[in-house]
């Protein structure tokens, strides 16, 4: 064990309990404990009560001139419903490093949004003997990052809407007046964030009184296009029948009814600005370049031109900020943004990441999750958040279970809620051998980044030796690094030291630079294309809807950004029950959006929904509150 002092050792239980249970068993240490093992002063951060702190962004400009740690992200093969324990592997890897290899480490990892809390998958804390603690402080609220982004987002929408209505009862000239109203002296001026758009509109004047009619109209006149708009609104919650919605019901909006509807809030672009923003400056562009539709004439309306950039990043000035939390053996964790994987980027933040590879240093370890499959997590975290965070990762760590094997191998379905088939919990060699077709092609797509892959086989009770050494080996015939098998979920740290070992290993034995999949100066389908192939597509086939968006956001000088493909988790195509690594299939773009503000164009795959149901029976029926002790039960 290290000599840190705030290092735990675990009293480990088997069977393991309850994930809540085995949190609540352990006493937290207080957070200003974890931050001093960092050398991090009381200056460098805020408290959130005992247990949580937001750690200021002032810590990356103070230690500019010092060396980055190792950093290795953790992805996944293709995932049953159940997940496949890449959270927890996350986290047990980073206690072998810190609590048992005595490696100064950094664990960093998404928010979890309530929607899956209280819905299908339960919390995203770990879990067994490999959790962050506080878990009900970490999956219900945290410090208010969520809620900070809800309100941003709909303080958008509701400029939106407002702008339309002003627009439609008044001339340009009261619109204008308006807008630039008289101080007490009678004199007009433009407020600051009024500047971004004359510039945009290419006029050079400082004072209202000198615009011209025909410039009045320019500046007072977005007229945005209401079938355009792809603003919605979000919350936290799952809710569908908030899917499609009618805005604009009442009396007094004079009959301007449209048709709108709500996303998750973990959806809303501004969440993916958080995950991507390098500053508070960079994050006040990017969500002034915020794209909401388009004028009637096709230029892009941005949060900018609708004058609220400025009052969105008041909002999130706290939100930008990380925070700091545990893990149940005492090493550090950030926690920042929780972006969606399958219809966002799936990255946590590139600003936690940066604090943590300075705080750890040269020989330290930075373990950030890529959210889902390698497909969809692990390619995003290359293509998209590396490009912006300019980082380059040495490891990449791809979590499988024989479970998941199985059902790749042919094994019958996986519904979460249902018990499982007798098949996944007997010895059945040939079916997981049949499987590792889907891992091996993870391997060798994310082996094409120039980076080592070690594969973490997640064990459970009831895997066989036999199905093991078949993983191990399919693992190493396809090209991986190193492939360990795990038990961090019953013995935490202890369970996963042969992983950190051989993540150690890999991280000191890159010999490539990071390679991209794409390069950005290609055009929007060239770059959808190679995104497809790498998941076994023949070809892409693009809806008449698809096609025009692409038109329209070329047009609009917008093809150099990189794509965040939206579709499902459950399959490298686009169709969740084909299993295993398919070929040959014709992958279908229904639709182009554009997250202009985060940084990427966005294809939907197929049907995504940005706000999901909740099942028959969720988990909130089993989330309760201890009224004696204060402490929250049922948490999963």
């Amino acid at each position: 064990m290290s000599s840190s002092k705030t290092l735990r050792k675990l009293q480990v239980v088997s069977p393991v309990p309850a994930d809540i249970d085995i949190a609540n068993s352990v006493e937290p240490f207080h957070i200003s404990e974890i931050a001093k093992e960092l050398n991090l002063s009381p200056n460098h951060y805020d408290l959130y009560g005992k247990y949580k702190a937001k750690v200021l962004l002032s810590v990356i400009d103070e230690l500019e001139g010092s060396g980055d740690g190792h950093y290795v992200v953790v992805g996944g093969i293709t995932p049953t419903p159940l997940g496949e324990g890449k959270s927890t592997t996350t986290v047990g890897l980073c206690q072998a490093l810190g609590a048992f290899l005595d490696k100064k480490v950094f664990t960093c990892v998404r928010q979890p949004s309530q929607g899956p809390t209280f819905g299908i998958k339960g919390g995203a804390a770990g879990g067994g003997y490999s959790q962050v603690i506080p878990m009900d402080e970490f999956n219900l609220h945290l410090t208010g990052d969520i809620h900070a982004i809800t309100a941003a987002n709909n303080l958008l929408a509701a400029a939106i809407d407002t702008r339309i209505f002003h627009e439609a009862t008044q001339t340009d000239k009261a619109l204008f007046n308006r807008l630039c109203p008289p101080n007490k002296e009678g004199k007009r001026s433009f407020s600051d964030i009024m500047f971004r758009r004359l510039k945009k509109l290419g006029i050079h004047k400082t004072k209202p009184e000198d615009l011209n009619p025909q410039e009045v109209k320019k500046f007072a006149r977005l007229d945005i296009d209401p079938d355009s708009i792809t603003w919605r609104r979000v919350m936290d919650i799952n809710d569908r029948f908030l899917r499609k919605i009618t805005v604009g019901q009442g009396p007094e909006e004079k009959g301007m009814m449209r048709e709108t509807g709500f996303d998750i809030s973990v959806a809303s672009e501004i969440m993916a600005v958080l995950a991507l923003t390098t500053s508070l400056a960079d994050m006040r562009e990017r969500l002034g370049n915020m794209v909401i539709g388009n004028s009637k004439a096709g230029d892009p309306i941005t949060a900018d031109d609708l004058g609220v950039g400025g009052a969105l990043t008041v909002l999130m000035k706290d939100a930008i900020n990380p925070t700091l939390m545990q893990t149940l053996e005492g090493t550090p964790v950030l926690v920042h943004a929780g972006p969606f994987a399958n219809i966002a980027h799936g990255n946590s933040s590139i600003v936690a990441d940066k604090i943590a590879l300075k705080l750890v240093g040269p020989g330290g370890f930075v373990v950030t999750e890529a959210g889902f499959g390698a497909d969809i997590g692990t390619e995003k975290f290359m293509n998209i958040k590396c490009r912006y965070s300019g980082l380059t990762p040495q490891c990449a760590v791809i979590v499988a279970t024989i479970r998941a094997l199985k059902m790749h191998g042919g094994g019958p379905e996986v519904v979460a809620g249902k018990p499982l088939d007798r098949t996944y919990l007997t010895e059945n060699v040939a079916l997981v051998e049949a499987g590792c077709v889907n891992l091996a092609r993870h391997i060798s797509n994310t082996k094409a980044y120039g980076i080592n892959v070690v594969v973490a086989v997640n064990m459970f009770s009831t895997d066989s030796e036999a199905e093991l050494n078949a993983v191990r080996n399919a693992a190493l015939a396809a090209g991986a690094f190193d492939a360990v098998v795990c038990t961090h979920h019953a013995h935490g740290g202890k369970g996963a030291v042969d992983l950190g070992i051989a993540v150690q290993r890999a991280c000191e034995n890159v010999t490539q630079p990071l390679k991209f999949l794409y390069p950005l100066d290609i055009s929007i389908k060239e770059k959808i294309e190679a995104i497809a192939k790498s998941y076994g597509a023949s070809g892409v086939e693009y809806s008449e809807q698809a096609e025009k968006q692409i038109e329209m956001y070329s047009k609009q000088g917008f093809s150099g950004l990189p794509i965040c493909m939206a579709k499902t988790q459950y399959s490298f195509s686009h169709n969740a029950a084909e299993k295993g690594a398919p070929t040959g299939f014709v992958l279908p773009i229904r639709d182009v959006r554009a997250s202009i503000g985060a940084g990427f164009i966005y294809p939907l795959v197929g049907t995504m929904s940005t706000m999901p149901g909740l099942p028959t029976r969720p988990c909130f029926y089993d989330i309760d509150l201890d009224t004696a002790t204060g402490r929250v039960i049922g948490l999963s």
